[in-house]
């Protein structure tokens, strides 16, 4: 075994996309929704309500995402306590989204930029489930389709039609528009006097689509009187989500990895450290041959820190030869 001290200019940082579907079927788009009657009927269908991509009763089911419903006066959700108005399951929900998109618990949400806003009192938030993705939503690949009756609408982010990266407190976000792979349909895909259909915060795994432009593209529009039966208003876009039958989205995610270039010149590595290699009792090369024109195979690769201890191993595909007249230039690649 020989031994060579790396130097600065050996190592190289250096980082890569890469991308992949955010569904667990592995497939870019989700054609079929489930629901769980158990989990809709138990204490967490009050706030709200889990898709899965099969019958959720099957091995194979698992969460895909999660779909809620959120009003700033609490309407649309059965009161926590009669005597406390304004007191709901979509107040809490208000207040939670707020916290973590706005950072702000007095701020309000703003759909659309420019001159066509709109700040309503509620929103349906889509929370896609955490282990769908690894690190962050691929903007430019959000399209979902919307069915009512008749009534069709694609929505997607405007990822592509965005020079600036937008932010709300420290979660990048883009509105959702009327179109498709990052682009509108028209000049912004936004809705007349309603904004944008919604928020895509693809650091958090969040989509907030905005009521009012949805009911004036399709018609559906949740119930916010009060102490409505919790679940009613996620049920609602639910099966506008189903009817649709269409929900492609990607994850990304940035992989880090070191390059270490490992040298060997014509004078280093030529003699083997095998100990059948020289004579024990001597300590002569046993094979005169080996003497000006020794050879050796260089087969592995093994990185020690300063207290000499092992701390990672490449292993080459096939041995190298190596001579006095050859030179080597070994490229190890460690992710993280």
């Amino acid at each position: 075994m020989s031994f060579k001290r790396l130097d600065a200019e050996d190592f190289v940082v250096s980082a890569t996309s890469v991308q992949s579907t955010a569904w667990s079927t592995n497939e870019p788009i989700l054609t079929t929704f489930q629901t769980s009657s158990v989990q809709t009927s138990g204490t967490s269908g009050n706030y709200y309500i889990s898709v899965y991509q099969v019958a959720a009763t099957l091995d194979e089911a698992e969460v895909q995402f999660d779909i809620t419903y959120g009003n700033k006066i609490g309407s649309g959700s059965e009161f926590f306590d009669p005597s406390i108005p304004r007191l709901t399951p979509a107040t809490s929900i208000y207040g939670q989204y707020r916290t973590m998109v706005l950072e702000d618990e007095n701020s309000s949400f703003i759909y659309g930029d420019g001159t066509n806003t709109f700040t309503p009192n509620d929103f349906y938030a889509l929370s896609i489930d955490r282990a769908r993705y690894k690190e962050k939503l691929f903007p430019g690949t959000f399209n979902l389709k919307l069915i009512n009756g008749s009534n069709t609408i694609h929505l997607t982010d405007n990822s592509n039609s965005t020079n600036i990266a937008t932010f709300l407190g420290s979660n990048r976000v883009y509105q959702i528009i009327s179109g498709s792979n990052g682009s509108p349909y028209d000049t912004t895909g936004y809705v007349a006097n309603s904004g944008s259909y919604g928020l895509f915060l693809p650091d958090i795994g969040t989509i907030l689509l905005n009521p009012a432009a949805i009911n004036q593209s399709i018609e559906i529009t949740p119930t916010v009187t009060s102490n409505v039966a919790n679940g009613t208003n996620q049920s609602i876009i639910y099966d506008a989500i189903k009817s649709g039958g269409s929900f492609q989205l990607n994850a990304q995610e940035t992989i880090t990895s070191d390059f270490v270039f490992v040298r060997s010149r014509n004078s280093e590595f030529n003699y083997s450290s095998n100990p059948s290699y020289i004579s024990g009792s001597t300590g002569e090369i046993i094979f005169p041959q080996f003497i000006n024109n020794p050879q050796t195979y260089v087969t592995t690769v093994g990185m020690y820190n300063d207290a000499n201890e092992l701390v990672a191993v490449a292993k080459l595909s096939r041995p190298l030869l190596k001579d006095f007249t050859k030179e080597s230039l070994i490229r190890v690649k460690l992710d993280f």
